[in-house]
Order: C-alpha cells, then structure tokens, then sequence
C-alpha cells in the first residue's frame, strides 16, 4: 500500500513537471561521459570525493545522534556517493568542467545545473575511483574517524593511486565542454522529491537488503569475537599444559638427584 502511495506521488510530481514553462521541461540533451578527460580531472575528483564522504558522514552522524553512527551506514554513503541516480551524488551536479589552459579545472558553482556530459564525466571518473574499494573507504571512515587531510591522502595516494601522479596536460585540439547551465530552484527540488521517492518505491526490497548486509557485518564481528576467545582458551589450555609438564619434569629431576 505504501509503494502504491509513492507511486501516486511519483506520477504526480511527473504530471507537475510537465506544466513547468518551456525554458524549464524543455528536453535536456543526453550526452555520455567523456572518457579522454577522465585523467585530466581524477585527482581532482578524487579530492572532492573524500571531502563529501568526510561531510556526509558528519551530516550523519549529526542526524542521528545521540546513537552512535554504524559501519553499514557509511558502507551506503561511500556506495552512493558517485551514483547520480542517488542523492549522496548531487554534488557533482554543482560542478562545472573548466579548461584553464593546458588544464582542466573543477570549479564548484553554488548550484546545480543541468547534467550533461561533464556531469557524467565527473562521475565517470569518480566510479573508477571507487570501484572495489567502498567498503574499504567505509571501514577507515569507521574505524579511524579521520580529517579531510587523512582521508584524501589515503583515499587518493595511498588506496586509489589517483593522485600518485601530476595529470596529463590537456591537448590543444580539445573539443571544449558545454556550458554550464544552472537549474531553476522548481526544477531542483522536483528532482531531489524524485530521486526521494524512488527511494520509497524501492524501500521494501532495500530494506532486506540493508537488513541482509547489516546481518553479515556482524556476523563477521561477532565470529572474529568468537576466534578471539577460541584462540584465548587455546592458549590458556597451552600454558597450563606446559606449566604440568615442567612441573613433573621437575619433580623427576629431584628424585634422581636424590
């Protein structure tokens, strides 16, 4: 009954776009990413990305206090962070691509605009950042608590090698991007209420998903617990066992001299 509610809304919020003025439901070009211009820019991003994980897990933890802030939950920050389908992407959108030169720079506008194939190049090369290595970023995250500073260095020298070296200089024959072109405040909002309801519609199979996830995270805690107290035992039994044998050893060694 809810995901029917969520799609009602979904629809609705649809319907109420296409009302919109024509500067504002006009259709928006579909541009893939440039993939030429992902290592002029990944050092970059990668720099931009360990600063969102760095506040958006604060952002989280502030939420949610006074209750202590959960691996899994940071494992799904680090996991939406570079996927502009989720929210946790929405800073890539306020981004725009900008040839300085023989350099490309990022340079942050304030606001989000429309996503075309810069949008989708960021992103691009924010995934090949990430790859396998989310749930790593979440664990050091979790577990180290570190400033932006630590977080960059391990992310992007010492995890993702993104920034192990100065980027190439961008050829002169680059074809330049486009433009970059704000959203209105109405159209930003219809997507964020979009991109929530989608959320919404998908809630019950995320749900046992996270749920499954949450249960094999700590699984993993509690059998590297229960290896803990096995090997201690183990140990324990040890000593014990060598403290009899020396002690008869020694007992053998008296009477003999005797």
């Amino acid at each position: 009954m809810a995901n029917l509610k969520a799609i009602f809304v979904v629809v609705s919020v649809l319907l109420t776009l296409t009302s919109l003025p024509g500067s504002e439901c006009a259709k928006k070009p579909v541009s893939g990413a440039r993939k030429e211009d992902v290592p002029y820019i990944k050092c970059q991003v990668c720099e931009k990305l360990a600063a969102q994980l760095y506040h958006q897990v604060q952002k989280k933890r502030a939420e949610i206090s006074p209750k202590k802030i959960s691996e899994y939950q940071i494992i799904e920050i680090s996991e939406n962070v570079c996927d502009l389908k989720k929210a946790e992407a929405d800073w890539i959108l306020q981004i725009d691509v900008v040839e300085q030169g023989d350099i490309l720079e990022l340079v942050e506008q304030g606001t989000e605009g429309q996503c075309n194939s810069e949008c989708k190049t960021i992103e691009r090369a924010c995934q090949e950042i990430m790859g396998y290595s989310d749930t790593d970023v979440a664990e050091y995250l979790y577990k180290s608590q570190p400033q932006i500073d630590s977080l960059v260095n391990y992310l992007c020298k010492d995890l993702t090698k993104a920034c192990s070296t100065k980027p190439p200089l961008v050829p002169k024959d680059r074809t330049p991007g486009e433009p970059f072109v704000a959203k209105s405040a109405k159209e930003a909002e219809m997507e964020k209420i979009m991109k929530s309801m989608e959320g919404k519609v998908l809630g019950g199979k995320e749900d046992s998903k996270n749920d499954w996830k949450q249960k094999v995270i700590t699984g993993m805690a509690k059998t590297g617990d229960t290896l803990k107290k096995h090997a201690h035992k183990v140990a324990n039994h040890a000593g014990q066992w060598w403290r009899r044998i020396k002690k008869l050893s020694s007992k053998k060694s008296y009477k003999q001299e005797l």
